[in-house]
């Protein structure tokens, strides 16, 4: 199971709405899982919060968000979300691949305004508040989208690209997309660089952390050697590899066990947990609690 599918496991497109690649889906934390660990995918992401405060993390910049923010995840942004100290937080989650508005022949739309964001070239704000001028007509936009997704009409999908088009013209009207600068070339290169590889070793982790993932696996995957793998993970995501993917593994069970009817057992062994006992021990310490009782609880 990658990010994605942890996110919308419980998702229940309509027949008319699974083949039209714009996924929204509400989420609560950490009434539906406590944390969204760091990740990266290649459709661009939007983070609209409805009730509450939380934290979002781009690219290891942290941001504070709460109510009426809208957070935009370019491709390939790393990120993540977290609950900040005892609040709650609701928000939509909206995942849509910038291809969806590109024709079948490329135009100036997509090769002057588009193309640039998917490939990184130009980025997006990290987040708008609602006490910002351009904030209502952009917000509508994701509104309106909200609305005619409640029923699905003839035609829903032309709306929703008519109201996407309109939301990344509002954005360049108000020039809200940039051209990352640094004054140093040197080190905006080594950035983008250590964002590379945290962006291989994260979709290694996420496509392995079933097996039995050691750091001598991972380290030649991404082509560190043992001690440089360990050294670089730890400066660049604050914590060892083996905590980090111990959190990892805890946060995908604790999603199965209340989205499946899958025993114990099955769950452990699913997320990567090859003796029962140290799972059970491990989820204990990470939610206060045993599995069997945080199944109960929800």
């Amino acid at each position: 199971m990658n990010i994605i599918e942890y996110e919308n496991y419980q998702e229940k497109p309509t027949p008319r709405s699974a083949p039209f690649p714009y996924l929204t889906y509400p989420c609560s934390i950490p009434h539906d899982f406590t944390q969204v660990p760091i990740h990266w995918h290649d459709e661009l992401e939007l983070v609209y919060i409805k009730k509450g405060a939380g934290i979002v993390s781009v690219d290891f910049s942290v941001l504070n968000v709460s109510s009426g923010d809208i957070v935009f995840i370019c491709p390939g942004q790393l990120h993540s979300i977290c609950q900040l100290q005892q609040n709650t937080m609701e928000y939509e989650n909206i995942i849509f691949p910038l291809s969806l508005l590109c024709a079948r022949q490329a135009d100036s739309a997509w090769e002057t305004y588009l193309a640039p964001i998917d490939l990184r070239r130009r980025q997006l704000p990290s987040c708008l508040h609602p006490d910002m001028p351009c904030y209502p007509a952009i917000s509508a936009c994701i509104d309106q989208i909200d609305q005619i997704r409640q029923t699905f009409p003839d035609g829903y999908e032309l709306f929703i690209k008519g109201k996407l088009f309109e939301l990344f013209f509002l954005l360049h009207h108000h020039n809200l997309v940039t051209t990352p600068v640094s004054p140093d070339p040197d080190h905006r290169h080594s950035r983008e660089k250590a964002l590379e590889k945290s962006r291989q070793i994260l979709k290694y982790v996420e496509q392995h952390y079933q097996d039995s993932l050691t750091i001598e696996k991972l380290a030649s995957a991404v082509g560190f050697s043992q001690s440089h793998f360990m050294k670089f993970f730890k400066n660049t995501f604050g914590t060892s590899f083996t905590a980090y993917l111990n959190e990892y593994r805890l946060t995908m069970a604790s999603r199965l066990l209340l989205a499946s009817e899958d025993s114990i057992l099955a769950v452990a062994a699913e997320c990567g947990f090859e003796n029962l006992s140290y799972f059970n021990r491990r989820f204990k310490e990470r939610f206060g609690m045993t599995p069997s009782e945080f199944r109960r609880q929800t």
